[in-house]
């Protein structure tokens, strides 16, 4: 299922570094894809080999064992092995998060601990969610108290997204001066682990969601990243960037979902004549791609604006938004174009529709996405 030399959809950075992506997605991805879907598999191994590939670390400065590339390399890479499976791409997500929290906000000797990990192949999850308060993080449980020259963290973390095979987790804790952000090893004492009983979803599958529970759990005290009470502004930072990576995965979809229609229509006969002949058959194909070639420019375009520092927080929430959206609509309108075979369980639709439609929650839902963009429109009001 990988994209063919004259394909639709050019690379839009380096045609050298999409293409070695294009292939490992295709040699290693793609085949494996729906086994890690069906069983809800985190895929260390794939992992691994996407470090050693260079995707796992991009963006971060060389002297940390990064590529120090633009965010768009970031985005590319994402969309094509979200092509391949989201669930996968869904794992560089989480380990992208927690390396920009530590980056951005973190100090020397934490990112001398932990960043030149993420070239190596550490894999890591992002713990913001309890289960009394979904998206919103303004106050939590999970309570953070000074102790002598540490920390103390107690709580539980719920619904966690690559917390199955973390090595380490990046938590929001609700210190004196208010939410705060930790790093925490998975090894440190009185972090555990469990399965509960919402755990699994139907999209995104990349092993079951976790919660993580921590019991008198001590930390150094260097283990705060950023400033105490600062942990939602940072938060929203991170947020804003991964958005922009989540768009690029929802592209993936799309595109993925497009293509695998397109040559089941390009060789089912229908009525004597090839399903793609039909004109409505042509015309949903036209209106799918217009749709995704414009979500995809504007997620490059969000890309441009996290390199330029320019109105992040706008063209992040309208890239997802709108690369979401459109990715559940192609993937409706593939199973419909391919019919009963597009409802068979051996079939790829189902995990286009299921991956697409969770993203239009996950990561920032659609209504959280209207919110931000809302009030940079009232901004602007204000200012006409």
């Amino acid at each position: 299922m990988t994209a063919p030399s004259g394909s639709l959809w050019r690379p839009m950075v380096d045609a050298d570094f999409v293409g070695g992506i294009r292939d490992f997605v295709a040699q290693r991805i793609v085949p494996a894809a729906h086994e890690i879907d069906a069983k809800d598999i985190y895929p260390v191994e794939i992992v691994r080999e996407l470090a050693a590939l260079g995707c796992n670390a991009m963006s971060l400065p060389v002297q940390y064992g990064g590529r120090e590339l633009g965010y768009a390399h970031s985005v590319a890479a994402c969309e094509e092995i979200g092509y391949g499976s989201a669930a996968v791409a869904i794992c560089l997500i989480t380990i992208f998060q927690a390396q920009t929290m530590l980056k951005t906000f973190g100090s020397d000797s934490l990112r001398r601990r932990y960043l030149p990990g993420f070239a190596k192949g550490l894999i890591a999850s992002y713990a913001l969610t309890e289960a009394s308060h979904g998206s919103d993080i303004r106050k939590l449980d999970t309570k953070a108290r000074r102790d002598g020259d540490g920390w103390v963290l107690d709580g539980e973390k719920s619904f966690i997204t690559s917390g199955s095979s973390a090595e380490i987790f990046v938590i929001l804790a609700q210190a004196e001066a208010g939410v705060s952000v930790f790093v925490v090893p998975r090894e440190t004492e009185g972090v555990s682990t469990y399965i509960g009983e919402n755990s699994a979803t139907f999209g995104l599958r990349n092993g079951p969601h976790v919660n993580v529970r921590l019991q008198e759990v001590r930390l150094p005290l260097d283990h705060l990243i950023g400033q105490e009470g600062k942990g939602v502004r940072q938060a929203v930072t991170t947020l804003d960037h991964s958005r922009t990576l989540a768009a690029g995965i929802s592209i993936g979809i799309a595109r993925a979902a497009f293509d695998a229609a397109l040559r089941f229509a390009r060789d089912r006969t229908a009525f004597d004549q090839k399903v793609v002949e039909f004109q409505g058959i042509q015309w949903y194909f036209a209106e799918m791609l217009a749709r995704i070639d414009g979500a995809r420019l504007k997620v490059y375009e969000a890309a441009r604006a996290l390199d330029e520092h320019q109105d992040v927080s706008r063209h992040a929430s309208a890239a997802k938004l709108l690369a979401s959206e459109v990715a559940t609509d192609v993937a409706a309108k593939c199973v419909q174009i391919c019919g009963a075979y597009g409802t068979m369980e051996n079939a790829p639709f189902g995990r286009f529709l299921r991956d697409a439609k969770t993203y239009e929650i996950g990561g920032g839902s659609s209504e959280v996405l209207k919110n931000a963009l809302a009030k940079r429109v009232l901004t602007y009001a204000a200012e006409l």
